[in-house]
């Protein structure tokens, strides 16, 4: 069995995941448009160019997305995509990339299970957690 992440969004997921893509090393491994669909995407005027199913590999994780119209579009609530980041510079600087433009929950700042530890919700609508870890017994 294997659990994945499915990200709705509200006409931009081609826009999220080249960012993600360029910005958080993944590599976009589909991406289908409504118009490529069976029937050419007449199921929602004016949206052929969105997309209907995407996927890309960010480090060992799929994620997966699609554009929906709004409503029943909003930006994500009470859920949060974790970033375990090896250093702390490569936590700020995607701490940097994913706030820009978005809406900081707690700011990036040491505490006492992280080097650095945040939550946001960046300018997609998509809410993360960005950590580097102190080490720990259990991950000694």
């Amino acid at each position: 069995m294997k659990l994945h992440t499915y990200l709705n969004y509200g006409g931009n997921c081609r826009e999220a995941f080249e960012f993600y893509e360029k910005n958080l090393g993944g590599k976009i491994v589909m991406m289908q448009t409504h118009s490529e669909a069976p029937g050419g995407g007449r199921n929602i005027p004016n949206w052929g160019d969105k997309v209907l199913h995407a996927r890309i590999e960010l480090g060992d994780t799929l994620l997966f997305g699609a554009d929906i119209p709004s409503p029943p579009f909003e930006p994500m609530r009470s859920a949060y995509l974790s970033l375990m980041l090896d250093t702390i510079e490569e936590a700020e600087r995607v701490y940097a990339l994913l706030s820009a433009g978005g809406e900081i929950f707690m700011k990036m700042e040491e505490n006492f299970f992280a080097h650095r530890f945040a939550m946001l919700r960046d300018k997609f609508g998509t809410s993360w957690m960005v950590l580097c870890e102190k080490a720990t017994k259990q991950s000694a």
